[in-house]
Parts: C-alpha cells; sequence; structure tokens
C-alpha cells in the first residue's frame, strides 16, 4: 500500500517508515527536515505541516499516519494538532464529507498527556485536540475507512533526554510506571502498524499505550511546577 507518514526523519516518526517499508508498503515521507535514509520504496519530502498551501502534491495514500510533533515550543498546537488536520485534509479527503476512494485508514500519533493533561499546557492541549480530531475523522471517513489515535506514554527518543539523562528524574519517573521503562519507538511503531493495517474493524477509538503510568498520572521535568508539586 501507499502510506504517508509525517514527522518521519527522527524518533517514532522514522521507526514507523522504517517499518512500514520493511513489510513491503511505498512510504512518503514528510518532514521539515531531511532524508533520514535512503532506501527502495522511500520518498522523502521536505514540507512544513502548519502550512497547508505549502504542502507537497502526492499520490493519495491509502495509510495516513501523522506523527509530526513538536514539545514545550510556541508552536506546540500549529504542528501536533493544525498539522494533523492541514495533513489529513489535504490527503485524505475530496471534500469535508467525502474521503479519497484510496484512504483506508489514519493512525494519529498522541499522546497519554491528551489523556490526563499531565504535561506543558499547549502541548496537552495540542494532543487533547488530536483525540478529539480522530473520533471526528472516524465518523467522516466510515464506512469506507477507519481513524484512530496511538497515544505513548514515555518513548525513549530525543525530545526526552532531558530526564532520560538526569539519574533523580528517572528514577521518580520509573517509581510512576507500572512496567519500569519506556516504550522503544519501534514499539510504538508495531502499534501504529497494527492499529492502521491489521485492524479493520476498530474506528474511533484512542489507545492509550503508557506502560501503566495512567494510574500515577505526574509531569516531571527540570524546574516545572504541576499544582503543588515541584519536580527537580
Amino acid at each position: 500500500m501507499s502510506v504517508l507518514v509525517t514527522g518521519a526523519s527522527g524518533g517514532i516518526g522514522r521507526a514507523i517508515a522504517e517499518l512500514f517499508l520493511e513489510r513491503g508498503h511505498e512510504v512518503d515521507g514528510l518532514d521539515v527536515r531531511e532524508a533520514p535514509f535512503e532506501r527502495a520504496g522511500y520518498r522523502h519530502h521536505v514540507a512544513d505541516v502548519r502550512d497547508a498551501a505549502a504542502l507537497p502534491d502526492l499520490p493519495a495514500p491509502a495509510v495516513i499516519v501523522n506523527c509530526a510533533g513538536v514539545q514545550d515550543t510556541p508552536d506546540d498546537i500549529d504542528v501536533n494538532l493544525k498539522g494533523t488536520i492541514n495533513v489529513c485534509e489535504r490527503y485524505g479527503f475530496v471534500s469535508m464529507s467525502q474521503p479519497t476512494p484510496e484512504l483506508r485508514s489514519i493512525v494519529n500519533v498522541g499522546s497519554s498527556s491528551g489523556h490526563n493533561g499531565s504535561e506543558f499546557p499547549q502541548y496537552a492541549a495540542s494532543k487533547g485536540g488530536v483525540i478529539a480530531y480522530t473520533k471526528n475523522l472516524a465518523l467522516r471517513v466510515a464506512p469506507q475507512a477507519i481513524a484512530n489515535s496511538v497515544d505513548p506514554g514515555g518513548v525513549m527518543t530525543e525530545l526526552n533526554r532531558p530526564v532520560m539523562e538526569d539519574e533523580a528524574l528517572w528514577s521518580r519517573i520509573m517509581s510512576l510506571t507500572p512496567l519500569r521503562r519506556w516504550a522503544t519507538p519501534r514499539e510504538i511503531a508495531e502499534w501504529v502498524y497494527f492499529v492502521g493495517v491489521t485492524n479493520r474493524f476498530m474506528t474511533g477509538q484512542c489507545l492509550l499505550i503508557d506502560g501503566g503510568e495512567a494510574g500515577n498520572a505526574e509531569f516531571v521535568w527540570p524546574d516545572v511546577t504541576v499544582g503543588t508539586k515541584r519536580t527537580r
């Protein structure tokens, strides 16, 4: 199948692109950064999801995976939420209520913070918006296609190095995570593949993949105050 992956140059997005390629799919990767690799079946496009008018002309994909994201920047809502909307509306629909004939599935990569609010304010709001928008998509693409989100908790990516490399903060995070570890990007990619390709009946769902930390929601980051708690 033809697959579009945003945020394909690193982290979870790169792992998703690599997994789809390994399983024989054609992948168009979209990112503000250059291509992460050169591989048969992969085409890379440098573009900013914030600018709907500047998105490249691409063949209509069968699967859209939205993974482009930023954290704790002034652009969290513009990239994480509005960028997801821009990509879906551009490549997934002929009109407001008519999906492209090729569309089979949409998977949005959200975050556990969209469920529990335990993050930077704009980031949590952006991911909460992704959850609501995913449900909107599911109604609009049915019965032809499905739309779901995969919402990770902690993942071992470059964005999370400030806590991964701080022994005290990492110990605190692990104490809040029943499985006592974070996911790898490949593990999240496997969930995206299952939800977007193997699954054909679940739609409108937002899957929390967080190692059990939802029961102990507390945002741990250098010099951040959440409610009455300060974490260092």
